[in-house]
């Protein structure tokens, strides 16, 4: 490859113009926003001038809805050598170019698992994908050359390619990405006229459950109408779960003894389902889920104190696999949690402590 088209230079669009660039493909940007385009090009994705001739790969990086119709235009001008979406919807496009009567064999469905919370040529970053998982959903008819320029496209935003059946994706992405946004969404809601006393005491869990909450609403209904069947599927499951909870905690409610056992099994049941769910989500780099200890250490909010600490687990010879840190309420404090293998742990725990460092024990 070494040339490319972006159309659409949002947050995707111009993250993988930005990782293109920077591997010296020439690539040239448009959008139904000039400004946009130019923005782009002066973060560096490319030049908003039109190319010249049909360039090597045309990346479509539009809403859903607007995946068909934009192909369409580009695939019948003859834009470029291969086409592809980075649609977070697979099937409902690839049905409408069929429905357009279009030849297929240059075009391949692709979807980057990545993202944010915010949208536009401002978040964009080259390395959004960097790691992540690509999917490809190759059609019978796709041609080699086609395929093999979505996989140069995918290595050079070093991400990992996945290959899956349209729809089975569209199922897929239901169930770990759209579902988990509306159910964040709902629960962030209860928080618009809760009294501010409740509102105070957020901790770390709700920030966790609520951050994808902050995503922008319109680009969800763009996403969501175009797979509402599949979510609604998922989402009908989560349903029954919550009219089950619902019915157990009441249960616990009761003076009733044998009601209040009941309750009890309820509530058990959807928690160790929810472990058992919990404990599928892939590790670190992909790889089977770990268990790792914390050792939780109290870090006053200055410059330099982060550093401080990842310094004296290196010293120590210690790897750290992740990080969370919890703020305190009111004060310029915190709670930074280390994790680590078990087997670390302590070794962990009693360098820091030589070193100064103040530690929560569970």
């Amino acid at each position: 490859m070494r040339t490319a088209l972006v159309i659409g230079t949002g947050l995707i669009g111009t993250s993988a113009a930005l990782a293109l660039a920077g591997r010296g493909i020439a690539v040239h940007l448009r959008d139904h926003d000039p400004a946009s385009a130019r923005t782009a090009a002066a973060l560096g994705a490319g030049t908003d001038d039109p190319p010249e001739g049909p360039v090597d790969l045309a990346i479509i990086a539009v809403p859903p809805a607007h995946v068909a119709t934009t192909l369409a235009e580009a695939m019948r001008a003859g834009l470029a050598r291969g086409y592809l979406d980075v649609a977070s919807v697979k099937g409902g496009p690839k049905r409408e170019l069929e429905q357009l009567g279009l030849d297929l064999t240059a075009y391949i469905g692709t979807h980057p698992m990545s993202g944010k919370e915010r949208s536009g040529p401002l978040a964009a970053t080259a390395d959004l994908f960097e790691g992540r998982p690509w999917v490809l959903t190759p059609g019978r008819d796709t041609d080699t050359e086609v395929l093999n320029l979505a996989l140069e496209l995918v290595a050079l935003c070093r991400a990992v390619p996945v290959v899956m059946d349209a729809d089975a994706h569209d199922r897929a992405v239901a169930l770990v990405s759209h579902t988990p946004q509306l159910v964040s969404s709902m629960v962030a809601a209860r928080l618009e006229e809760a009294d501010e006393t409740a509102v105070r005491l957020c901790g770390q869990g709700i920030r966790d459950v609520t951050r994808i909450a902050a995503s922008d609403p319109r680009m969800w209904v763009e996403i969501l109408s175009a797979n509402p069947g599949p979510v609604a599927d998922v989402l009908a499951g989560v349903a029954a779960d919550l009219d089950e909870t619902v019915r157990a905690l009441r249960s616990l409610e009761s003076t009733d003894e044998e009601k209040r056992r009941e309750g009890t099994s309820g509530v058990e049941d959807v928690l160790r389902r929810g472990n058992a769910g919990r404990a599928r989500v892939p590790g670190k780099h992909g790889a089977a889920p770990a268990q790792y200890e914390t050792v939780a250490v109290l870090i006053s909010d200055q410059p330099g104190e982060l550093a401080r600490i990842f310094a004296d687990a290196g010293r120590a010879g210690v790897n750290v696999e992740d990080v969370r840190i919890e703020h305190a309420t009111g004060q310029q404090a915190g709670l930074v949690q280390l994790m680590v293998t078990p087997s670390a742990a302590p070794v962990l725990g009693e360098a820091l402590k030589e070193r100064g460092w103040a530690l929560r024990t569970s």
